[in-house]
C-alpha cells in the first residue's frame, strides 16, 4: 500500500486539478486481487484517504496490459474524489471471452459496492482500446454503471454481439474520446456509431482530437504529459463529475 500526496501528483497531470488539491487530500493505492470465476485477478485500486462516501469508477486497461500509465491515471482520478478500480482482466488469458470479462465486471461492481467508501448507485466505467470496446459493450448490458467514458474503442467488434448491436439497450450516458488518426479503429466507424446513438435518442457526447493516433494517452507505457493527454484526462474527470457527483 502507498499513500500519494495529491498535490505533488497532480502538478504533473494538470494545473487545474493541482489547484483544487490545496486542502492536502491524500490518495491511498495498492495492488489487490478481485475474485471472479474462482480466480483472483491481479488488479489495482486507488481511493481518497479521507473518510467519506465517494462515487467509484471501474477502469479497463488496453490490450497491452495494466501498464504504469494506467496506474498513474488511476491515482490521478482517485485524487479527484473517486474510488478507482483498475481491473487486470488479462491475468489469466490475453484474449478472454466477452462472457468472462462480463462476469469480471459484475464481480468488480460487487467488490466496489461492498466498500464503505463507495456509493453503489454512482459507479462509472471507463476503458481504453479493447477496454474502450468493453465500455461500449457493457454499458448497455450492466445497468449498475451510471456513466461511461470509452477511449478509442471498437464499436463494430464483437462475438456474438458488437457494441453497435446493443445501442437500443443503452440507458446511461456515455462520453466517447477518439483521435482522427486512429488506424486500428478508424474515426469513420466512430462517427457512424455516434450517428446511430443520436438516431436512437441516446445520451452521449463525442470528443475528437485532430491528428491523434490510437492509444494517445500513453507513451511507452507511461501516462503522456502533453497538452492533448492533459485535456482529455480533464474531459473524463469533468464528465464523471457531472454524471456521478
Amino acid at each position: 500500500m502507498k499513500i500519494i500526496h495529491v498535490l505533488l501528483m497532480l502538478v504533473l497531470i494538470t494545473g487545474t486539478a493541482a489547484a483544487q488539491a490545496q486542502d492536502g487530500l491524500q490518495v491511498v493505492s495498492e495492488d489487490i486481487s478481485v475474485t471472479s470465476g474462482e480466480q483472483a485477478y491481479q488488479s489495482y485500486i486507488a481511493y481518497p484517504e479521507s473518510e467519506a462516501v465517494y462515487p467509484a469508477v471501474v477502469l479497463i486497461h488496453s490490450f497491452n496490459g495494466l501498464q504504469d500509465g494506467y496506474r498513474e491515471m488511476t491515482d490521478a482520478l482517485a485524487a479527484e474524489g473517486f474510488v478507482v478500480l483498475a481491473i487486470g482482466w488479462q491475468t489469466f488469458e490475453r484474449s478472454p471471452s466477452d462472457a468472462l470479462v462480463e462476469q469480471l465486471m459484475r464481480d468488480s461492481i460487487a467488490f466496489l459496492s461492498a466498500r464503505d467508501d463507495v456509493d453503489p448507485t454512482r459507479i462509472g466505467l471507463t476503458g481504453f482500446c479493447a477496454g474502450g470496446r468493453y465500455t461500449m459493450l457493457f454499458m448497455p448490458q450492466l445497468k449498475a454503471f451510471a456513466a461511461g467514458v470509452a477511449w478509442y474503442g471498437f464499436p463494430n467488434f464483437g462475438n456474438p454481439a458488437a457494441p453497435v448491436d446493443l445501442i437500443e439497450q443503452l440507458d446511461a450516458p456515455m462520453l466517447i474520446i477518439h483521435g482522427t488518426l486512429d488506424r486500428p479503429s478508424p474515426i469513420a466507424d466512430i462517427y457512424a456509431y455516434a450517428t446511430a446513438l443520436g438516431e436512437a435518442g441516446k445520451d452521449f457526447e463525442l470528443k475528437v482530437y485532430a491528428n491523434e493516433p490510437h492509444g494517445f494517452m500513453l507513451e511507452d507505457g507511461d501516462l503522456s504529459r502533453d497538452d492533448v493527454a492533459t485535456d482529455a484526462f480533464n474531459e473524463m474527470v469533468t464528465y464523471f463529475r457531472r454524471k456521478l457527483l
